[in-house]
């Protein structure tokens, strides 16, 4: 009998294959806490989680809530509603530091993103919006288009009216998006509808100080709603329950998603300013699964865990942990060049030239090798960092255990 093909393989000819998804590296069968274990037995530490694991993988209060729930209300069609989405509704309400507010859920990210563009379009009449270049917000045609000034053209047009500015990352970019932003608004005819931007960026880039308290002045000015997107950094990875909370800015709207779900199910979800509900004759967010008993459970009880165990001051904590220990790591193997981010929304930096190699894709890529290697998984932040993001429940032990295969991957990568 003929031996059938690995699952990898499987994959590969089943799947449509894309960029950062298929084919695939490797097939799990099992995830815990901090631990992915692949079909052959391997295990490795997950430093990415598509910064969904803030809780860790399976968590077990999340699978047992969710278990209660199959056996009484798995589904609620759409104009009925149901107490868990109710409440994570009032929940997430009752976090916002911002006006009265109002909610929407999405199925995903890029379907909530889209959600607050339209809120922002109908509440100002315009439709043209400003966004950072080269940042991402999701892969529909109206969040992908965000993203970039000029996505592949095989894609065909996006939506109309998009600007896109020099990203505060950039040499001199916190000036040079200012400047961009403030012509944007004086060259636009219709004027702009919203500005839509990540508060701290999910490559780990932190903004200078007072950046965004003058992007929020510029949209108050203009008469622009200020969105922000939280969906890799919101609820307490940055050390604080909304990272806009890092920035000196409330937005009009922001984002939630990828570990809302609590690493199991996906939800997202819109925040926004109470006074933009005004268009209750349009559809602005009716999805079959808007308010699914299932993923809104899964998300309230996240949120009640993270309250619970107080996993954002323990972001914050473990941050100045990490950060003594990579200084220290790094007096000894310079190969490390340092740490940023805030919370556990951190990158770890490598120095290519100590390495013995030059910076760039290829390095970048022989790092995320090498930490595989290591028993690390993890991405690529940049051509000289990965991805260095901590589930919040982390435990003591576990962070020496992390360090140590950090240290050997330094020893390695400097040899």
């Amino acid at each position: 009998m003929p031996m059938r093909p690995d699952l990898v393989s499987r994959d590969a000819a089943a799947f449509f294959h894309q960029e950062g998804s298929s084919p695939c590296h490797s097939a799990l069968r099992a995830a815990q806490g901090i631990w992915l274990e692949d079909v052959d037995g391997r295990r490795f530490i997950d430093l990415h989680g598509n910064t969904v694991h803030h809780l860790g993988h399976r968590h077990p209060q999340i699978i047992a809530a969710l278990k209660r729930q199959l056996d009484t209300l798995p589904f609620s069609p759409r104009r009925y509603t149901n107490e868990p989405a109710v409440a994570l509704a009032e929940k997430l309400l009752a976090r916002w530091p911002g006006a009265p507010a109002k909610v929407l859920f999405a199925t995903g990210g890029s379907d909530a993103i889209e959600i607050a563009v339209k809120l922002a379009r109908v509440a100002t009449a315009r439709h043209e919006t400003i966004s950072l270049e080269g940042s991402y917000h999701g892969h529909g045609f109206g969040s992908f288009g965000l993203s970039k000034a000029a996505p592949d053209p095989r894609l065909g047009p996006f939506l109309p009216g998009r600007r896109h500015v020099t990203p505060y990352w950039a040499p001199d970019g916190a000036q040079r998006m200012l400047a961009d932003m403030r012509a944007a608004f004086a060259q636009s005819e219709t004027g702009i509808a919203a500005v839509v931007a990540e508060p701290i960026r999910s490559n780990c880039h932190m903004p200078p100080d007072g950046l965004w308290a003058e992007v929020r002045d510029l949209c108050h000015r203009h008469g622009t709603l200020l969105i922000f997107d939280e969906i890799p950094s919101g609820l307490g990875k940055t050390g604080r329950f909304f990272a806009f909370e890092h920035v000196g800015a409330v937005p009009d709207a922001v984002v939630l998603g990828k570990a809302l779900g609590g690493g199991v199910l996906p939800i997202a979800a819109v925040i926004a300013d109470a006074r933009l509900d005004i268009a209750p004759e349009l559809d602005l967010g009716h999805y079959t699964h808007e308010k699914n008993p299932l993923t809104t459970l899964a998300a309230l009880t996240a949120i009640e865990i993270i309250e619970r165990d107080q996993l954002v001051e323990r972001a914050a904590l473990l941050e100045q942990r990490i950060r003594s220990r990579v200084a220290e790591l790094a007096r000894a193997w310079p190969a490390i060049r340092g740490v940023r981010g805030a919370g556990l929304l951190l990158a770890l930096e490598f120095d290519a030239e100590m390495c013995g190699l030059g910076p760039g894709p290829g390095f970048a890529a022989d790092l995320v090798r090498a930490c595989m290697e290591a028993g690390l998984s993890t991405t690529s932040k940049g051509d000289s960092s990965i991805g260095f993001s901590l589930p919040m429940t982390v435990s003591d032990a576990e962070l020496d255990l992390i360090f140590e295969q950090v240290r050997k991957l330094a020893q390695a990568l400097q040899r």
